[in-house]
């Protein structure tokens, strides 16, 4: 499994640490930036990882900022990208069960113990592709704004 990582300047530190732990579990990381604690436009990460996850060059994106929302904000925006903005491992769950998540979202301030239960449970859950679900996320896959 191929994994895509960005953080913007906030998330630095613990991108590396979540590198480090997939590394060690087994993972292939590519790391798209930022490595520097200097601001930078976390969109244009959010962007990049996005595209790659839709193109198929990555299994799955991890994006970090200082809570998370901007990173999926941002990414939701490629089409085709389902981000979630996940604080538990329940999130996770959900994300994957019943959401098809292909990129997640993070607090750059999450305790990394919640963050190593958070990355395992969202690598380890199948989309569950029960009706509800699968209708629901094709309609999402198929929206276009007017």
């Amino acid at each position: 499994m191929k994994i895509g990582i960005a953080s913007d300047h906030r998330g630095v530190l613990t991108k590396q640490k979540i590198i480090d732990y997939l590394n060690d579990n087994g993972y292939e990381v590519i790391d798209y930036g930022t490595n520097s604690k200097e601001s930078v436009h976390y969109p244009t990460f959010a962007f990049k990882v996005g595209e790659d996850v839709v193109k198929g060059k990555i299994t799955y994106g991890i994006l970090l900022c200082g809570t998370g929302i901007g990173m999926s904000i941002a990414c939701n925006k490629v089409n085709g990208v389902r981000c979630a903005k996940v604080d538990s491992k329940e999130d996770a769950y959900y994300a994957r069960n019943d959401n098809n998540a292909n990129v997640l979202a993070l607090c750059s301030g999450l305790p990394f113990s919640d963050i190593r239960k958070i990355l395992r449970t969202f690598f380890e859950t199948e989309f569950s592709k029960e009706e509800r679900h699968a209708i629901r996320v094709k309609m999402i896959d198929e929206y276009k704004n007017v």
